[in-house]
């Protein structure tokens, strides 16, 4: 399972609260595994250029069709403006086909718990998953 370990994008000051997201997204076939992978790193570089991104980290699971995304923000207008920035807009677009589904969770954490957790962020996208909220 490739593993982009948690990257620090910028250090927030101690007493910031980070606006953090994760996300769970499930390809059709395995055949769409491959793109959106390549195109899931092009995003993730995109990240570590990204104003007000505090960190990311990646898991993707090409065998089971899913791929798993962390990320901590300055606050969520910082988040929205990477994801409306290219090449990120045009990768969701572009891949919005070969989805078979998606699980977004999103909540805030003070910045001296970066980076933020895996075990977490998977009972998170569970819950979150579960109740369709």
């Amino acid at each position: 399972m490739p593993t982009l370990r948690w990257t620090t994008v910028s250090t927030p000051a101690p007493d910031a609260e980070s606006f953090v997201m994760a996300s769970r997204f499930e390809v059709r076939s395995f055949k769409d595994a491959p793109r959106f992978f390549l195109k899931s790193l092009a995003a993730w570089k995109q990240v570590s250029g990204a104003p007000g991104a505090h960190g990311a980290s990646l898991i993707a699971q090409p065998l089971k069709r899913t791929f798993w995304t962390l990320s901590a923000w300055e606050d969520k207008d910082a988040l929205y403006r990477y994801a409306r920035t290219e090449p990120h807009k045009s990768i969701m677009t572009g891949l919005r086909s070969t989805m078979k589904d998606s699980v977004f969770t999103f909540w805030q954490v003070p910045a001296t718990d970066l980076p933020v957790d895996w075990t977490d962020a998977r009972r998170r996208l569970a819950e979150q998953s579960r109740t369709g909220a």
